[in-house]
């Protein structure tokens, strides 16, 4: 026996219900935690940024040193 396919529509509404389901187990973060994340994200982004500015300045330098040669 050959089982048929649900319709488009009950397809839709079975998937809106197992999202809304799943959505009640998330666990969300309190806006301290997201703050706190954040700054911590933000403060890598300066050091990174640092770090690729002092290597490219580097490279810069060893570079002009090489062609002026």
């Amino acid at each position: 026996m050959e089982q048929t396919k649900p319709s488009f529509f009950n397809r839709v509404a079975k998937y809106f219900k197992e999202v809304k389901s799943e959505m009640k187990k998330v666990i969300w973060p309190t806006f301290a935690k997201v703050r706190q994340n954040t700054l911590i994200v933000m403060l890598y982004v300066v050091i990174v940024g640092i770090v690729i500015w002092g290597l490219d300045a580097l490279f810069t330098w060893g570079m002009s040193l090489i062609i002026s040669r």
